[in-house]
């Protein structure tokens, strides 16, 4: 999740004060798209997505991005992504072209794209069939993404979702006082870590991925459909994969599973096992800083309420020393 100037400036206000149902259908209006009056929200806390019901057509979901986190040409090159990947027979839920000609517009102030619904649920992990399949189309994705890497967007690794958070959290309130020097010695020792992780597993090929691959982001209906891009960024292809894997009671089978079907569509570098725990400990890290950076939007105060006390920052300590345990690099 990239911070830029744009969003520091924005994180004083409520990014999303102004976006009433009326918006939302006007928005849709001003692309030939005609709402019936039904809205539905949909769970998103980075964004605000919604399900919309048509006059005379299929129910559509509008994503509208929040304000200042990516820039015109880094959401344009994931819905070029997503429109290669779609015109390869790959199930990654791409945006519509809208009335202007292109897939992203702006009403009242608001940048938004609209999406096909796509139903579904969420894929049965404890299947073996559904995992192998799962693999081979992660595999695909893949290999589409090797052909070249995002311009654009940013590249996941120890200084985006390590260090800068660290060093935010370090100089802000959020962290209690009396634990902030614990806090900031685990957090020190585990990017050591990190970095000997890193180091350990080389030059592995950082290649256009989903970025945030999680179960709830893969809807299975004859087969699973991958929804939710935002994330999309350049990396190593075992960030897209270890949750899945984790996500399984037995992760060793899952990642026989995962990765059977992922190799008949791109091959899997096994050094880059070396990294799961490095990003995982990274996305611990950078999902603290996430909330603190978005405690402004009354959506995050509401769904966490336990953010900032000291029992949150002493389990925080706690996982750090145990992922610190974890990575054997």
């Amino acid at each position: 999740m990239r911070m830029d100037e744009a969003e520091r400036e924005n994180s004083a206000s409520a990014p999303y004060a102004g976006l009433t149902p009326d918006v939302v259908l006007d928005a849709l209006d001003a692309v030939g798209l005609y709402g019936d009056g039904r809205l539905l929200a949909l769970n998103s806390f980075e964004n605000r997505v919604y399900q919309v019901a048509l006059d005379g057509a299929a129910p559509v979901v509008a994503k509208f991005y929040r304000p200042g986190r990516w820039s015109d040409a880094q959401i344009l090159e994931e819905h070029a992504f997503l429109a290669d990947l779609s015109e390869h027979e790959v199930p990654a839920v791409a945006p519509l072209v809208l009335g202007s000609g292109g897939t992203l517009a702006t009403h009242a102030g608001y940048r938004y794209a609209v999406f096909p619904r796509q139903g579904g649920r969420v894929p049965d992990l404890e299947n073996r069939d559904a995992l192998e399949r799962l693999g081979c189309y992660i595999g695909r994705i893949h290999a589409l993404g090797a052909v070249r890497a995002f311009a654009e967007r940013p590249t996941l690794g120890i200084q985006s979702y390590g260090r800068e958070p660290r060093d935010w959290l370090a100089a802000s309130d959020f962290v209690p006082a009396e634990l902030r020097p614990a806090w900031l010695a685990a957090v020190d020792l585990a990017l050591e870590s990190v970095a000997r992780c890193l180091d350990a597993a080389g030059n592995v090929a950082r290649i256009r991925l989903h970025g945030d691959c999680h179960a709830g982001n893969v809807l299975w209906l004859d087969g699973p459909h991958f929804v939710d891009f935002d994330d999309a960024r350049n990396g190593p292809a075992v960030q897209d994969l270890w949750m899945l894997a984790d996500a399984l009671g037995e992760p060793a089978e899952a990642w026989e599973c995962l990765l059977r079907g992922y190799r008949l569509f791109m091959d899997f570098d096994r050094r880059e096992l070396l990294l799961v725990e490095a990003l995982r400990t990274l996305r611990l890290i950078h999902y603290a800083y996430w909330i603190a950076r978005r405690w402004s939007d009354p959506a995050f105060p509401a769904a966490f309420p336990w953010f900032g006390t000291v029992r949150y920052w002493q389990d925080r300590i706690l996982e750090l020393k145990e992922q610190i345990g974890a990575m054997t690099c």
